[in-house]
C-alpha cells in the first residue's frame, strides 16, 4: 500500500545547508551572540540583580501607578511581586525579567518597522503573512534546532527563539492598526501638506497606538510562555525551577515557580494594557471613577 508514495526527503539537504551556513558564517553568529550577551543582557541583568529589592518594588509601583492611576491596583500588583520574593525566587525573577526585557526590546525593534513596511506595501504583506503564519504554527522545538546549531547553548539562543515566537502578533497588530486609521484623518493631514513621514509619525502611529500596544502586550505574554522552554537550552530564571520540578518530580517546587510566572504575567499584562489605552479612554475611565466617587459621597450625605 505504501508503494504509491514517491521517496522524498529534505533531511539531508537541510542538514547540509545548515552545516555550510555554520561553516561560512559561524564567526558572524558568534559576534551577534557576544554582542547580545555582553552589551544587552548582562548589563541589564546585573542592574536588576544588584538593585535592592525595595528599589525594584518602588519602580514597579511607580510604573503601575503611572499606567493605571489606581492606588488599589498599584498596591495589589506590587504586593504580588513581593510575594515572589517571599517564595525565595527574587533573584530568578530578575533573571527572567532581564531575558524578557531584552527579547521584547529586540522584538519591538524588528517588529515595529516590519509592521509599518507591511502596512505601506501590499506585496510585502502578501509575502510576509505566510511567513508569520509559519512562525506562529511551527512547533517551538522545530526552530530551536537551527537556533542551537547557529548560536549554541545558553541565554542568547533562548532570546532568539523567544523573538521568533513573540514577533508575529506585534507585526500583525502594527500593520492592522495603521491600516485601520480613518482615511478622513489621513486626507485631512494631506490637505495640510503633511509629507508621508509626517503622516506616519503624527497621525497614523498615534492613532494606531492602542493596536500597537496590544501587539507589544501579546509579544510580552508569548515571551513569558517561552520561559520554561528557554530554560531547557540554558536560560536561567523561573523556568529553571519549573524544569527542575519536572525532572525531579518535585511538585511543590514546580508549582511555586509556575505560580511566580503566572504572577509576573498578571503584573506585566495589567501594566502594559493600561499603557495601551489612549488618552481619551484613560480620561474617560478617570471621569467614570470620579462620578462613582461623587455618587457614593452624595448617598452618604443623604443618609
Amino acid at each position: 500500500m505504501h508503494g504509491i508514495f514517491l521517496p522524498l526527503s529534505i533531511e539531508a539537504w537541510t542538514n547540509t545547508f545548515f552545516a555550510e551556513v555554520v561553516q561560512k558564517f559561524g564567526d558572524v553568529f558568534q559576534a551577534i551572540s557576544s554582542f547580545v550577551l555582553q552589551w544587552l543582557l548582562l548589563p541589564i541583568e546585573t542592574v536588576f540583580r544588584t538593585a535592592p529589592p525595595p528599589v525594584m518594588l518602588a519602580v514597579a509601583a511607580a510604573l503601575a501607578w503611572f499606567a493605571t492611576r489606581k492606588a488599589s491596583t498599584t498596591i495589589v500588583l506590587t504586593g504580588l511581586l513581593y510575594l515572589i520574593g517571599c517564595f525565595g525566587l527574587w533573584d530568578k525573577l530578575q533573571q527572567t525579567l532581564a531575558i524578557m526585557l531584552v527579547s521584547t526590546l529586540l522584538s519591538i525593534s524588528i517588529g515595529l518597522p516590519l509592521g509599518i513596511l507591511m502596512s505601506r506595501f501590499d506585496l510585502l504583506r502578501k509575502i510576509g503573512a505566510p511567513v508569520l503564519d509559519m512562525m506562529q504554527t511551527l512547533p517551538t522545538f522545530v526552530y530551536m534546532i537551527p537556533v542551537l546549531m547557529l548560536f549554541g547553548l545558553g541565554k542568547v539562543p533562548a532570546i532568539i527563539a523567544t523573538i521568533i515566537y513573540s514577533l508575529p502578533p506585534l507585526v500583525r497588530l502594527t500593520d492592522l492598526g495603521i491600516r485601520h486609521v480613518s482615511p478622513d484623518m489621513i486626507e485631512a493631514g494631506q490637505s495640510f501638506g503633511c509629507t508621508r513621514n509626517q503622516l506616519l509619525f503624527k497621525i497614523q502611529l498615534p492613532l494606531a497606538r492602542p493596536s500597537i500596544m496590544a501587539g507589544i502586550n501579546q509579544a510580552i505574554m508569548m515571551a513569558l510562555g517561552m520561559v520554561v522552554i528557554a530554560s531547557m537550552i540554558g536560560a536561567r530564571g523561573l523556568g529553571e525551577d519549573v524544569l527542575a520540578g519536572i525532572n525531579n518530580l518535585d511538585i511543590g517546587k514546580g508549582l511555586q515557580a509556575g505560580l511566580a510566572i503566572v504572577i509576573l504575567a498578571i503584573v506585566i499584562d495589567r501594566i502594559s494594557q493600561s499603557f495601551g489605552l489612549g488618552r481619551r479612554e484613560r480620561a474617560a475611565q478617570l471621569l467614570r471613577r470620579r462620578q462613582r466617587a461623587n455618587a457614593l459621597s452624595g448617598k452618604e450625605k443623604t443618609a
